[in-house]
């Protein structure tokens, strides 16, 4: 076989159906549409969750909960991961990020107490956990909030 010779496989293309070019073209006159009706109309049809007038399913449900507004998301970074850093390394989110270890930095940076730390580091972020600020003033480094 060449590449000349590749064939794509029978019925896998389909020619674009072309609705309403004349009644040869096999959707000529009411274009597929039937004869009238809410659906024939343009911009007809019902809107996403109608149920024929029947009270809709997401207003049977009962509604629960409160989503805040003003919610902050942190970007969180673990413990284990400041070892890839050398000792006495100023930990900044700029530097986090150009090391990967960060996409989005959200509304800061969290420090989370997951895993030992090694080295002696300054670490600055938004927020640290009282297990993650305990463990790194104990390897002799310290933390900075910003």
């Amino acid at each position: 076989m060449k590449l000349h010779e590749l064939e794509s496989t029978k019925g896998s293309r389909h020619v674009r159906n072309r609705v309403g070019r004349g009644s040869s073209s096999g959707n000529g006159k009411t274009s597929g549409r039937g004869q009238k009706g809410q659906k024939a109309r343009s911009g007809g049809g019902t809107r996403l969750g109608f149920e024929g007038g029947q009270t809709e399913l997401f207003r049977r449900l009962p509604k629960r909960g409160f989503t805040n507004v003003n919610r902050k998301e942190y970007a969180i970074i673990n413990l284990d991961l400041l070892n890839n850093f050398e000792d006495g390394t100023e930990v900044t989110p700029a530097v986090l990020a150009e090391a990967g270890f960060v996409k989005n930095q959200k509304a800061g940076i969290k420090v989370l107490g997951n895993g030992e730390l090694t080295k002696k580091l300054t670490v600055k972020a938004a927020k640290f956990s009282k297990a993650a600020q305990e463990a790194i003033e104990a390897a002799g480094g310290s933390i900075e909030v910003i």
